[in-house]
């Protein structure tokens, strides 16, 4: 078709949209709110996405990990561009003693300050309160204090083996994070209090938002060379990474189930303004109209409808998102067991590329797809007929 011949049948399509203004205005209506309503949804599974790695990996293990670190190896020497903090923590497995009763424990020393600031397991302490920098304190969890009979203000004995002298240490408080792997045998005491421990140490490394963890991964290995043991949370998570791929194929899923719905929608109302319209169409095809240009003229006010439709549907789904964005979803009621949300309950929806885009364009290829029918019901219909029923 010439360019002037499309231009003609552009005008036409818009003519009979504006025409057929009542048609016109429900089927949009319907778009432009399912446009809108999976553009917040998309947004709000990202943000479940970015709330379930962010309560993960602030809880304890940051975005980065190192182990098995020199001990010359200073943290600043770890900051980069988007390091937010470098925890340092140096592990000693060993025994906890009250009375007869024992627990093996990994003991964990560090800056009890820099855990504060960094970290946020402090804010599932259940009883008493944080060790404190030079006291011979310790946190353990209420497991392992229900296990050993033990609360705040009582005292434990550690020892690396059943030959080495104990360690005395005052219990400060209790936490529960409902996580197995922190809860089972985890104790938290500050740096300095045991001596003997081993000489390397092991990193937690939180980045600030949008930084890429794999980057700075990348970084460290040309620092420290290819043998630096650094592991991504992707890495040391990956039933986290498979949850939020598979939250993106669920809302995939349901964006062509609605999508599919509205199109067959649209496509059956198109059919029945054909059928009331049938006249004309078979008075265009008497003139001379091409299968083709009739073609072209039905996907044409499908087109042009669900583009309108789903620009709206955008500006929509953006403002009511940013507005949520401002204070987010508390979903602590129904979140409060799950370890992906063991520090917040709170959803912040994101728009992305994906949640943005996403629903517009499926709409869009939706619709010129439901112009199919109506289509090849005027194509096929003989003009005689057409124009004898009527």
């Amino acid at each position: 078709m010439r360019l002037d011949a499309i231009t003609f049948w552009v005008r036409i399509a818009g003519l009979f949209l504006l025409r057929s203004r009542r048609t016109t205005t429900v089927l949009s209506l319907m778009v432009l709110l399912s446009v809108a309503t999976l553009i917040f949804l998309s947004s709000m599974a990202v943000g479940i996405n970015d709330a379930m790695v962010r309560n993960s990996v602030s809880l304890y293990s940051g975005h980065v990990s190192g182990f098995d670190l020199a001990v010359a190896l200073e943290p600043a020497s770890l900051e980069r561009k988007g390091v937010a903090a470098v925890v340092r923590r140096v592990e000693s497995q060993g025994l906890l003693q009250r009375d007869n009763r024992f627990e093996r424990i990994t003991l964990v020393t560090s800056d009890p300050a820099e855990e504060i600031r960094s970290a946020a397991l402090w804010r599932k302490i259940v009883a008493g309160r944080h060790p404190q920098a030079g006291k011979a304190e310790i946190l353990l969890s209420r497991y392992l204090a229900q296990r050993l009979q033990v609360r705040p203000g009582d005292q434990l004995h550690f020892r690396q083996n059943l030959d080495s002298p104990p360690v005395t240490l005052l219990v400060s408080g209790l936490y529960h994070t409902g996580v197995e792997k922190l809860d089972r045998n985890l104790v938290f005491c500050p740096l300095q209090v045991i001596a003997g421990v081993p000489a390397g140490w092991s990193a937690a490394i939180f980045l600030h938002d949008g930084a890429n963890p794999e980057d700075i991964v990348v970084q460290y290995r040309k620092l420290l060379g290819e043998s630096a043991n650094f592991k991504t949370w992707h890495e040391l998570m990956p039933d986290l990474r498979q949850l939020i791929d598979l939250n993106y194929v669920s809302m995939s899923i349901v964006i062509f189930i609605v999508f599919g719905l509205v199109a067959l929608g649209v496509s059956s109302a198109f059919v029945i303004f054909m059928l009331k319209n049938l006249r004309e169409y078979g008075i265009v095809k008497a003139m001379g109209v091409t299968p083709l240009e009739i073609s072209f003229l039905i996907a044409t006010e499908v087109g042009m409808m669900n583009f309108a439709a789903s620009c709206g549907g955008v500006a929509l789904g953006v403002v009511v998102t940013s507005l949520v964005s401002n204070t987010g979803i508390d979903l602590t009621a129904f979140t409060s067991h799950n370890r992906y949300f063991a520090v917040s309950g709170i959803v912040i929806p994101r728009l992305t590329v994906y949640s943005l885009w996403a629903p517009p364009m499926i709409a869009f290829c939706f619709g010129l797809a439901a112009s199919i029918w109506p289509a090849v019901l005027v194509v096929r219909s003989r003009t005689a007929d057409i124009l004898r029923g009527g």
